[in-house]
């Protein structure tokens, strides 16, 4: 077993070797399989390249990116992530009950569900970081444990915070390049894109919340991956950061990638995501596009205000509509559509001051389907004015940014 184990150290010591010597690296592995232990033993003292290991972080650097450029280890139209009756078990708790969905290459898919829903978790189990009690996460047809050089297939962000403090951004990004053979040009061009090459001398324990952000996702991009896997990204980040953040995720799904993002904000999402998947205590409640969700999931009226609302309000009832007082005087009309609520308001000679067509939001949506899956509810709250979480039917603009 020792001799076995010995084997396969210098074989994927071969396999991540930029180059060798005397013999090319499939001769090499043939030495080093038929000849146990001394194949090994005669690669590491003969046939390896030490002068790279030999020599300074930044030689490291600029050898490794002239041999093996960044590319992606897949094509794009093959970056999908698949996952198939996924279970996670810890101890009694059920983190995630066989879950099955895909992410396609080429569009934004939005993660959502309630804390606890197992969001993180199934992230984690994709990526490697967790083992599935049952069930399959692959990306691109394999295990993220069976890809060589991952970083270059997949990039992720889960955890902002974990950053080493005493690092500048500058070499936080630069270890992870060197040791995955991506060049110096390539940091500043990922710190640039992400704004930081201002304080890319910084110590990244100084950085803000949104700036920790901005430097996760640059080590994300850092390697040109074909999939991106983000965990509440927006988190800490300023308006001008959302809306940064929104065309790049759109620009990177344009150019073929997956993209999977999870986030708690309902507003950024609506924006932001193509589809949805949306889960509960582990298990999928939908997976539908972002249009079709709110369409069928969400309340709609049409919001009135006129000098005359009592008689409007009688007239809307007698042909068939249903009115509910709004603050201000406002009535809240269903059953009738703006138009012919406009044109019974005409023939009476009522006049209107406001005739608004309301669509509930993508976070009312997200509340009606998970509402039952919340694994912490608080309390509930009773206020002197109860009204509907209903605003203007804005999906003409809202398509329009996403």
């Amino acid at each position: 077993m020792v001799v076995a184990g010995f084997a396969v150290y210098c074989l994927v010591d071969l396999i991540r070797a930029g180059s060798v010597r005397y013999l090319s690296k499939q001769v090499w592995a043939v030495v080093i399989c038929v000849s146990m232990p001394w194949g090994g033993l005669l690669y590491l003292l003969v046939g390896k390249d030490r002068q790279v290991a030999a020599g300074s972080l930044d030689a490291k650097v600029s050898t490794d990116v002239s041999r093996l450029p960044v590319r992606r280890s897949v094509p794009l139209s093959q970056a999908e992530i698949q996952v198939d009756h996924l279970t996670k078990r810890f101890g009694s708790v059920l983190a995630v009950d066989d879950l099955s969905f895909t992410v396609p290459p080429g569009r934004v898919t939005g993660f959502l569900g309630p804390n606890g829903a197992g969001k993180t978790t199934t992230m984690r189990m994709i990526l490697g970081l967790n083992t599935p009690s049952s069930g399959t996460a692959l990306v691109g047809g394999r295990r993220y444990a069976e890809i060589v050089r991952p970083l270059s297939h997949v990039g992720s962000l889960l955890d902002a915070g974990a950053l080493h403090g005493g690092r500048t951004a500058w070499f936080h990004l630069l270890a992870i390049a060197s040791s995955n053979g991506i060049g110096k040009a390539r940091v500043s061009e990922v710190l640039e894109r992400t704004g930081l090459d201002s304080v890319a001398d910084r110590r990244v324990s100084g950085f803000s919340l949104g700036m920790k952000q901005r430097l996760g996702i640059a080590g994300a991009l850092l390697a040109d991956p074909a999939v991106l896997i983000f965990d509440e990204p927006a988190n800490g980040l300023d308006p001008d950061g959302m809306q940064w953040i929104r065309q790049l995720f759109s620009a990177m799904a344009a150019q073929g990638r997956t993209v999977l993002v999870s986030s708690h904000l309902m507003n950024e999402m609506a924006l932001i995501a193509d589809h949805l998947i949306i889960i509960g205590r582990g298990r999928l409640l939908a997976d539908v596009s972002t249009e079709e969700f709110i369409e069928s999931n969400t309340r709609r009226d049409v919001l009135v205000r006129s000098p005359r609302a009592a008689e409007l309000a009688d007239l809307i009832k007698a042909n068939g509509g249903t009115v509910s007082l709004q603050e201000r005087g406002g009535l809240a009309v269903t059953g009738l559509v703006a138009a012919a609520i406009g044109e019974l308001a005409a023939g009476r000679g009522i006049a209107l001051h406001e005739l608004v067509p309301r669509r509930a939001s993508l976070e009312t949506a997200y509340l009606d389907l998970t509402g039952g899956s919340v694994e912490y509810p608080g309390a509930s709250l009773e206020p002197a004015d109860l009204t509907t979480d209903l605003r203007p039917d804005l999906s003409a603009e809202g398509s329009a940014l996403r």
